[in-house]
């Protein structure tokens, strides 16, 4: 049987090659963070905890496009292992402030590289491919 439906065919979905490709950048994280014992979801909580050192709950989930049943058992975890804190605001006790730890801090050493290495995977983009590629993704992001 024949595909009647030409908004069916796979070729003709943006959300295909979106998917694909993300799959393979994930694939390029995943051997250089296990060694780390790192999740890539893990590994972009400490990018933005490396950047701004505390943030709420709430802003994390905003920057990393993440809803709190996503981050909240994440983040005890990472409380366990030492490498953040979770406290509840004084003012507003409803609102949970996330900060790095100096063992979650030292990561930074062991990650320095990744950005580097997960580029080399995408070869097949100049460099204004890949500004271009990141500027159209972002905008899709935008609420």
């Amino acid at each position: 049987m024949s595909q009647p439906y030409e908004q069916l065919k796979l070729e003709n979905q943006l959300c295909f090659p979106l998917y694909a490709c993300a799959r393979k950048i994930m694939g390029a994280y995943t051997p250089l963070l296990k060694p780390i014992g790192l999740t890539y979801t893990q590994y972009i909580v400490f990018m933005v905890l490396w950047e701004k050192e505390k943030v709420s709950v709430g802003e994390l989930g905003r920057e990393l496009h993440l809803d709190a049943g996503t981050l909240t058992p994440l983040l005890k975890n990472l409380e366990k292992l030492g490498y953040v804190t979770r406290e509840r605001l004084k003012e507003d006790e409803r609102v949970t402030l996330v900060g790095i730890t100096e063992k979650g801090d030292a990561l930074k050493e062991l990650c320095k590289d990744i950005p580097m290495k997960v580029g080399a995977a995408c070869t097949k983009l100049d460099a204004q491919d890949a500004k271009d590629l990141y500027r159209i993704l972002h905008k899709l992001l935008k609420d």
